[in-house]
């Protein structure tokens, strides 16, 4: 019995012992693997929207706002700075991002000038007639035509002086006894420009010679004829304007803005649009020391020596200024302008820094041409966004990070109020509950890749209510347009200010049509862009920078969805440093936006949209 109850302890003894080294063995290994899976549940993918990057959510699905896929985006470390605005590589992509790495190089700044081809006021002569009388005979009849030194170019009958010179013939009979009236009988003739040989001709003959002839004074090219066979002429009348075209003068338009960087003996290099792929070479010799009060420029001058007369005057010139604005044997920092954001008061550019973007200040030199110079704020080596800078200020702003309006940025980092950051309990953040729109959106079948929008076959059907929202952004462009037509700078950045109020109001949900959607998700975004950029501008010349997008852009959309009018497309081919620009408008009327009262009916009709 002792036998049987002392194995029964054995026995129970051997269990304990193998389900202890079972925990052991097991157990702890369990544990781990569950510590394991929880630190990986912890990084969780966070997805958004490439156009609305305010959209964050923890599983993929649909843009709630414009009906997109949503994209993956890198999840953020506890040691990144949060400030750091984060943006996945495909993001970037999609909203057409790039940046670039900062250096050194030499700071040169390019003055682009456009002119015309002038007279050489020096050489400009006024023919007049010495004779007054009739015309009886013109011998040069047209402009342009070549005249010489001596030569004939009207007869004149003078009933005056067929008088004087009777009184010529009746003093020559008295001369021996009043030698002095004979004397100023001659006078009176050679006072009109009677030369000698005709005054002796006139006496061997004894009679008036009924007809005189007006000779050119000057060698040149006639420019202007201002009388017609039979006008009668006073003495010191002006009959032909004579210009020699040996020498000619090319003057260029200078801003206010330019005159600090054009002095006298600038070099300039010019082209005339008459001569393709040629040079021209010149110095200025003179600046205007007046300012028009009507276009706002004054004139720069450069002559030109013109013995093969090839160039006209009237013909169109571009020309470039260099000047190294840089000390001597220096490399200064330089960025493109696209880089640059400017509040009127602060610059600021987005450092990439890891997978993140950050907002700082910097402080700015001299602009060149699409470029400045950095004084301070960045040091070589680093890369700043160059291309997509207002995009990446939007989302930032979006997200409550410092950016170019909200320097403080909105409680460093947290979303804005509204902003859906697709929490739950486990991540212990609160998931606003979706209105039944967005709950519409996500039943939608997913979108596809968005469409190129610059390849457009055919017109989109869309909703009636779209096409009077879109036809209202159109109205207040043709406003803004209307604007830089009359060189009005503060009305245009009102104009375009009505322009993006317009473009807030058009209902994107509205497109149905999935190509329709894709279309306009692109071209609004660079609408925006480009009159976001003429609102914060007082420089006209900006302002027209971004008009030639702003109107690229719009023409796509009017051309894709129409607003319900006949639409004129207009080119100016000397606009956009000579590559040309475009614009829309009612009327077939030239009114050119990129050059105002200056070149006020350059350029043409190039299509008609119905």
């Amino acid at each position: 019995m002792k036998t049987k109850h002392k194995n029964l302890l054995k026995t129970a003894g051997i269990l304990i012992v193998g389900i202890l080294l079972g925990w052991i063995l097991f157990g702890g290994g369990e544990k781990k693997a569950e510590n394991h899976n929880h630190a990986d549940a912890e990084i969780e993918q966070i997805w958004t929207c490439s156009m609305h990057p305010q959209i964050r959510k923890n599983e993929p699905g649909l843009c709630p706002i414009c009906g997109m896929d949503l994209i993956p985006v890198e999840t953020a470390n506890a040691g990144v700075d949060p400030d750091s605005f984060q943006m996945s590589e495909d993001a970037m992509k999609l909203a057409n991002i790039t940046t670039m790495i900062v250096g050194s190089s030499d700071a040169k700044k390019e003055i682009r000038l456009n002119g015309k081809v002038q007279i050489d006021e020096r050489n400009a002569y006024s023919q007049s007639t010495h004779i007054p009388g009739r015309i009886e005979q013109i011998s040069i009849n047209f402009t342009g035509e070549k005249v010489g030194r001596g030569q004939t170019l009207a007869t004149v009958y003078s009933p005056d002086l067929v008088t004087a010179q009777e009184e010529l013939l009746q003093a020559a009979n008295i001369k021996e006894s009043q030698p002095e009236l004979f004397e100023a009988a001659q006078e009176k003739l050679r006072n009109w420009k009677i030369g000698q040989a005709q005054i002796n001709q006139i006496l061997a003959n004894k009679k008036p010679i009924q007809r005189f002839s007006i000779h050119a004074d000057v060698n040149g090219v006639v420019t202007k004829k201002m009388v017609d066979l039979g006008d009668y002429v006073q003495r010191g009348m002006p009959i032909y304007e004579i210009s020699d075209l040996s020498k000619v003068w090319v003057l260029f338009d200078l801003y206010e803005s330019e005159l600090a960087w054009i002095k006298v003996g600038s070099d300039i290099e010019y082209t005339v649009n008459s001569f393709p792929g040629e040079t021209f070479k010149g110095k200025i010799s003179f600046i205007d020391p007046l300012i028009n009060s009507q276009t706002r420029v004054a004139s720069a001058r450069v002559e030109v020596n013109n013995k093969d007369g090839r160039l006209k005057p009237e013909m169109f010139a571009s020309g470039v200024v260099k000047n190294d604005i840089g000390k001597e044997d220096s490399q200064e920092m330089v960025i493109p302008k696209s880089a640059v954001l400017w509040t009127g008061k602060r610059s600021v550019v987005y450092v990439k820094q890891g997978s993140g973007f950050k907002m700082r200040e910097i402080t700015l030199g001299p602009a060149l041409g699409d470029s400045y110079i950095v004084k301070s704020g960045l040091e070589t080596g680093e890369e700043i966004v160059s291309n997509g800078t207002f995009t990446v200020d939007a989302a930032v702003q979006l997200s409550g990070r410092p950016s170019m309006m909200s320097p403080e940025g909105n409680g460093g980092g947290n979303p804005m109020p509204g902003m859906d950051m697709g929490g739950d309990k486990k991540t212990n953040t609160s998931k606003p509950k979706m209105s039944a729109e967005e709950m519409k959106n996500m039943d939608a079948p997913k979108t596809k890749n968005v469409t190129d929008h610059t390849k457009i076959a055919e017109r989109i059907v869309v909703s009636a209510t779209f096409k009077n929202q879109l036809k209202k952004v159109f109205d207040q462009y043709l406003n803004l347009k209307d604007d830089l037509v009359k060189d009005d700078h503060n009305t245009a950045k009102k104009s375009v200010k009505a322009l993006l109020n317009a473009l807030e109001k058009v209902d994107m949900k509205l497109l149905t049509n999935q190509d329709a959607h894709d279309h306009w998700m692109l071209i609004v975004k660079e609408i925006k862009a480009s009159s976001t950029s003429i609102s914060e501008t007082s420089e006209i010349a900006y302002q027209r920078n971004h008009f030639k997008h702003l109107s690229a852009h719009l023409v796509k959309a009017v051309k894709l969805f129409g607003v319900d009018q006949e639409v004129y497309e207009q080119f100016c081919p000397m606009a956009n440093d000579n590559k040309g620009a475009y614009w829309l408008s009612l009327s077939k009327e030239i009114k050119n936006p990129y050059f105002g009262k200056a070149m006020p009916t350059c350029g043409e009709t190039k299509t008609t949209i119905k």
